[in-house]
Protein backbone atom coordinates (compact mmCIF):
# COMPACT_ATOMS: atom_id res chain seq x y z
CA UNK A 1 0.00 0.00 0.00
CA UNK A 2 1.42 3.66 -1.00
CA UNK A 3 1.11 6.44 0.66
CA UNK A 4 -1.63 8.00 -1.14
CA UNK A 5 -3.79 4.94 -0.82
CA UNK A 6 -2.82 4.89 2.64
CA UNK A 7 -4.03 8.76 3.27
CA UNK A 8 -7.51 7.75 1.62
CA UNK A 9 -7.86 4.90 3.73
CA UNK A 10 -7.45 7.45 6.62
CA UNK A 11 -9.75 9.89 5.51
CA UNK A 12 -12.64 7.65 4.89
CA UNK A 13 -11.93 6.45 8.11
CA UNK A 14 -12.03 9.75 9.78
CA UNK A 15 -15.07 10.61 7.98
CA UNK A 16 -16.57 7.68 8.38
CA UNK A 17 -16.50 8.45 12.31
CA UNK A 18 -18.00 12.15 11.93
CA UNK A 19 -20.88 11.04 10.33
CA UNK A 20 -21.85 8.63 13.00
CA UNK A 21 -22.44 11.99 14.76
CA UNK A 22 -23.50 14.35 12.08
CA UNK A 23 -27.26 14.31 10.81
CA UNK A 24 -28.67 16.82 8.31
CA UNK A 25 -32.86 17.47 8.93
CA UNK A 26 -34.54 19.87 6.34
CA UNK A 27 -34.35 23.12 9.17
CA UNK A 28 -30.28 22.19 9.56
CA UNK A 29 -29.04 20.14 6.83
CA UNK A 30 -25.46 18.56 6.41
CA UNK A 31 -22.90 21.20 4.91
CA UNK A 32 -20.56 18.28 3.27
CA UNK A 33 -17.54 19.48 2.10
CA UNK A 34 -15.12 17.64 -1.12
CA UNK A 35 -11.62 18.74 -1.74
CA UNK A 36 -9.88 17.99 -4.39
CA UNK A 37 -6.00 18.63 -5.62
CA UNK A 38 -7.73 21.81 -7.95
CA UNK A 39 -11.17 22.15 -6.50
CA UNK A 40 -14.16 22.48 -3.70
CA UNK A 41 -17.30 21.00 -3.89
CA UNK A 42 -19.96 21.97 -1.00
CA UNK A 43 -23.08 20.96 -0.55
CA UNK A 44 -26.28 20.97 1.80
CA UNK A 45 -28.08 17.72 2.26
CA UNK A 46 -30.95 16.97 3.98
CA UNK A 47 -30.29 13.02 4.98
CA UNK A 48 -33.64 12.71 6.76
CA UNK A 49 -35.32 12.44 2.55
CA UNK A 50 -31.65 11.73 1.40
CA UNK A 51 -31.77 15.44 -1.35
CA UNK A 52 -29.32 17.97 -2.10
CA UNK A 53 -30.49 21.43 -0.70
CA UNK A 54 -28.30 23.47 -2.54
CA UNK A 55 -24.30 23.12 -3.67
CA UNK A 56 -21.89 24.77 -5.01
CA UNK A 57 -18.00 24.47 -6.37
CA UNK A 58 -14.62 26.46 -7.37
CA UNK A 59 -15.96 25.25 -11.08
CA UNK A 60 -19.21 27.07 -10.60
CA UNK A 61 -17.43 30.18 -10.03
CA UNK A 62 -15.01 30.32 -12.70
CA UNK A 63 -16.17 33.01 -14.25
CA UNK A 64 -16.65 34.83 -10.60
CA UNK A 65 -13.18 33.94 -9.89
CA UNK A 66 -11.56 35.57 -13.11
CA UNK A 67 -13.77 38.60 -12.23
CA UNK A 68 -12.09 38.80 -9.06
CA UNK A 69 -8.32 37.64 -9.57
CA UNK A 70 -8.96 34.74 -7.25
CA UNK A 71 -5.75 33.04 -7.69
CA UNK A 72 -5.32 31.24 -4.30
CA UNK A 73 -7.18 28.50 -3.89
CA UNK A 74 -8.84 29.64 -0.31
CA UNK A 75 -10.05 32.71 -1.65
CA UNK A 76 -11.81 30.89 -3.81
CA UNK A 77 -12.61 28.58 -0.91
CA UNK A 78 -13.95 31.20 0.44
CA UNK A 79 -16.21 32.79 -2.45
CA UNK A 80 -17.31 28.80 -2.60
CA UNK A 81 -18.54 29.73 0.91
CA UNK A 82 -20.37 32.69 0.48
CA UNK A 83 -22.18 31.39 -2.38
CA UNK A 84 -23.73 28.71 -1.00
CA UNK A 85 -24.37 30.54 1.95
CA UNK A 86 -26.86 33.38 -0.10
CA UNK A 87 -28.46 29.90 -1.96
CA UNK A 88 -29.75 28.65 1.34
CA UNK A 89 -29.97 32.00 2.83
CA UNK A 90 -33.02 32.54 -0.61
CA UNK A 91 -34.38 29.25 0.62
CA UNK A 92 -34.68 30.20 4.06
CA UNK A 93 -31.93 27.97 6.21
CA UNK A 94 -29.72 29.90 8.41
CA UNK A 95 -28.71 27.31 10.55
CA UNK A 96 -26.69 24.37 9.02
CA UNK A 97 -24.14 21.35 10.67
CA UNK A 98 -20.58 21.78 8.93
CA UNK A 99 -19.04 18.16 7.81
CA UNK A 100 -15.55 18.38 7.19
CA UNK A 101 -15.18 15.30 5.46
CA UNK A 102 -12.23 14.16 7.28
CA UNK A 103 -10.46 16.92 6.06
CA UNK A 104 -8.65 18.90 8.72
CA UNK A 105 -10.25 22.08 9.71
CA UNK A 106 -7.13 23.97 8.02
CA UNK A 107 -6.62 26.02 5.08
CA UNK A 108 -9.25 25.59 2.19
CA UNK A 109 -11.31 23.58 4.60
CA UNK A 110 -11.25 26.68 6.92
CA UNK A 111 -11.60 29.30 4.51
CA UNK A 112 -15.00 27.62 3.04
CA UNK A 113 -16.27 27.82 6.56
CA UNK A 114 -15.04 31.43 7.26
CA UNK A 115 -17.08 32.15 4.09
CA UNK A 116 -20.19 30.79 4.76
CA UNK A 117 -20.35 32.19 8.44
CA UNK A 118 -19.34 35.34 7.00
CA UNK A 119 -22.43 35.23 4.72
CA UNK A 120 -24.59 34.70 7.71
CA UNK A 121 -24.65 30.74 7.99
CA UNK A 122 -24.69 29.63 11.30
CA UNK A 123 -22.96 26.36 12.67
Amino acid sequence: MDRTQRKSIQRTRRHRRVRKKIVGVPDRPRLCVFRSAKHMYVQAVDDTQGKTLAAASTLKIGKVAADKKLGRKSAAAREVGKILAETLKEKGITKVRFDRGGYQYHGRVAALADGARSAGLEF
